[in-house]
């Protein structure tokens, strides 16, 4: 089935709509690339292939750059001439090693082999590639009487000891200073066959007891290297910044960068890529909106987030080379998306269009970090503020700036303190901005989107809007109505998580059509306290009157530029409901044989939202808790009980997200408003004052009496 499904959906595809919409899609993307092509095609372009200068560009100011290879190259070679710091190693195992060596020549000495058998005893201690010497030094320890020998062991344990104070490292031992080291440790007075001896004893022991400490010396590295200050190069003013037919070198570009000079370069297979990657990120934005946020994907919410990239994406183009990058609105751009759509969508599409705008113009990605940051920060706090207070958003610019300010600094503390500052104050007024343009590209957005947003419904929920206020006058007990409706709805939004603004403010605009005839409705009737004009009507034309109150509704909500969004509360809350009470009286009068159903009912369509279809329940509690005569818990919950059950028995409801624990706790909180309603009053006596004196009175009398 899902196989026949998909092949029907590739078969119906080449329709008008969808060959449009491909349309756009591609325009957008052409249109995108092409702006993103300005800063490398329709600047000013002033070199070729090879990167040599087409004409003479001279300085028209002083500029001052530093230069970065010269610079690193310096340091490079301060930090190669840092000698490498030595930490000393336990070298307590190299002079028990020569006492071994010692204590085992003493043993052969004083042995009782034959002279032969000792010199080859002692050959194999010594490793010594010269024989001859080796032999000298076997033969000297053979033959030295007692005095002369324990005069050189006593020697060579003090040279070791001072070769080891010295210290010895392993490059030592690769540029064969040893014996050089040696040597300047050995007693004075000591005599060259001494000498000899006592540089074979320690040959033999010595390893080298200094070791390298790389983190010690990565630090004096380091701190050599910063020592060196950056190399500037400076242009004149009207001194050539780059001469016609000169090679431009990496610190000409920098130089012709603050110049306000274009320095990127790109050819057309560069465009192609950034084509592609622009196909890929919006291809994948769409398929993100289709899937999880379908409520977004219409031609009115797409044409914002089109506007408001394309709108960014060119700043970002035509920023001068010498602003800081935080100037870039994308705070801005991700507050308006998370307005009109969600923080969700805001967040998803802003992280998008920051990597591929960071991609596409080489932006830093530090930059595109503290961007990121910021945008979740904004997601974040637009989530917990008040929208029936404007002023919130100016507070969220303020903390936006100092979150800006603080970002800014941690990623580029050691950027120089010109950049720094530039960077700070690009940032902090980027915050404040924020706040204050988003205020008036609301309204703005509103008009000519079509999208209405919480502050815009908290501005059309003011009764003292133009349609709000001929309801009341023309029509009061429908006005009271809806107001009741509004609380009831609101109420049962903020319990489900649904839009509580929107359901009142729906719930405000619902009956606007029977302004058009008030007096053929109820409530209207008993404020008017005038005849029901039904009495005179047949029952088919009395449902005529009363189910045109909702196209009636829509031509008024058309007429006062009411937004969609509100339009479909007039035209959901009732469904197509049956309007039982004329039904049934057809039914008296026709028989039931000759009345059919579907010539009773509205004409739709049924709520298809939360907040719709809340309202079709609270309109209908509301109504029908005016006529229970009792109202107490039992009868009110036995009402709603009923009614939902109604509904939900004439599919009312069957296009509404609404679940079954979403219904439940819409029946607790419309029970809990409509008793605290209808609650019960204590009865005040007339005259209280004159009674109070009455008993003030008597009291006085009684006690004159006792005193008597």
């Amino acid at each position: 089935m899902k196989k026949i499904a998909f092949w029907d959906k590739v078969k119906s595809f080449p329709q008008t709509n969808n060959i449009i919409y491909l349309v756009y899609f591609f325009a957008f993307c052409v249109l995108f690339t092409g702006i993103i092509s300005c800063k490398y095609f329709f600047l000013q372009s002033f070199t070729d292939k090879d990167n040599i200068s087409k004409s003479t560009i001279i300085a028209p100011k002083e500029i001052k750059v530093t230069d970065v290879l010269r610079t690193e190259k310096r340091k490079q070679e301060v930090s190669q001439s840092v000698s490498p710091i030595f930490t000393p190693v336990d070298d307590q195992f190299i002079q028990n090693n020569l006492l071994d060596i010692l204590s085992y020549i003493s043993n052969i000495r004083e042995g009782e082999q034959t002279y032969s058998e000792k010199q080859k005893a002692l050959d194999l201690i010594f490793d010594i590639s010269d024989q001859k010497t080796k032999s000298f030094v076997v033969k000297f320890l053979l033959d030295a009487d007692n005095l002369t020998y324990e005069t050189v062991i006593q020697k060579a344990q003090n040279t070791l000891i001072g070769v080891l104070n010295e210290g010895v490292t392993e490059k030592d031992f690769q540029e064969n200073k040893i014996i050089n080291i040696i040597n300047r440790n050995i007693d004075v007075s000591t005599t060259r066959n001494q000498i000899r001896v006592i540089v074979a004893l320690i040959e033999q022991v010595i390893v080298p007891n200094l070791v390298v400490d790389e983190n010690a010396t990565a630090i004096a590295k380091k701190n050599a290297m910063d020592l060196i200050r950056p190399i500037k190069v400076v242009f004149k003013k009207g001194e050539p910044i780059v001469n016609e037919g000169e090679i431009i070198t990496q610190v000409k570009k920098d130089a012709l960068a603050k110049a306000g000079y274009n320095i990127l370069q790109a050819d057309y297979s560069d465009i192609l890529s950034m084509f592609c990657l622009t196909l890929i990120s919006v291809f994948g934005i769409l398929c993100y909106l289709n899937f999880y946020e379908k409520q977004f994907f219409d031609r009115q919410h797409l044409l914002i987030i089109a506007v408001s990239t394309l709108s960014v994406t060119t700043l970002a183009v035509f920023i001068p080379y010498n602003w800081s990058v935080y100037i870039l609105p994308f705070p801005l751009f991700a507050t308006i998306l998370a307005i009109f759509l969600d923080s969700k969508s805001s967040f998803v599409i802003t992280v998008t269009l920051l990597a591929v705008i960071t991609l596409m113009l080489q932006f830093s990605s530090l930059a595109m970090a503290v961007f990121i940051i910021a945008a979740l920060l904004i997601v974040v706090g637009l989530t917990r503020i008040r929208f029936s207070r404007r002023f919130d958003l100016i507070k969220i610019g303020f903390f936006l700036s100092i979150a800006m300010l603080i970002l800014i600094f941690c990623v580029h503390y050691d950027s120089g303190r010109e950049n720094l500052i530039r960077d700070l104050i690009s940032g902090a007024f980027n915050g404040v901005a924020t706040g204050l343009i988003v205020l008036g590209l609301i309204p703005l957005y509103e008009n000519i989107f079509g999208v209405i947003t919480t502050y815009g419904l908290s501005e059309l929920g003011d009764h003292n809007q133009p349609l709000l206020k001929r309801l009341q006058f023309d029509a009061p007990g429908t006005f009271s109505h809806s107001l009741m409706v509004s609380n009831l709805s609101e109420a049962a939004a903020e319990a489900i998580g649904a839009n509580p603004v929107l359901a009142r403010v729906g719930s405000l605009y619902h009956d606007v059509g029977k302004i058009i005839r008030p007096l053929f409705f109820i409530e209207n009737q008993t404020y008017n306290d005038i005849q029901n004009p039904h009495e005179k009507l047949n029952p088919r034309l009395s449902k005529m009157v009363i189910t045109a109150h909702t196209k009636d509704g829509l031509n008024l909500a058309k007429e006062y530029h009411l937004p969609k969004v509100i339009q479909d509360f007039i035209v959901q809350h009732h469904g197509d409901s049956l309007a039982s009470y004329f039904y049934n009286q057809a039914v008296q009068q026709e028989g039931r044989e000759n009345v059919q159903e579907e010539q009773f009912r509205y004409t739709g369509p049924r709520p298809n939202s939360k907040e719709t279809a809340i309202l079709m329940l609270a309109d209908a509690v509301e109504s029908a808790s005016r006529t229970l005569k009792d109202h107490s818990q039992e009868e009110i919950d036995a009402m709603i009980h009923k009614l939902f059950s109604d509904r939900l028995a004439d599919n009312q409801l069957s296009d509404s997200p609404l679940t079954l624990k979403d219904l439940d706790t819409i029946a607790s909180t419309f029970s809990r408003v409509l008793r605290s309603i209808h609650h019960k009053r204590i009865k005040y006596q007339e005259n209280i004052i004159e009674e109070l004196e009455k008993k003030v009175q008597k009291q006085t009398n009684k006690n004159n009496e006792q005193n008597k």
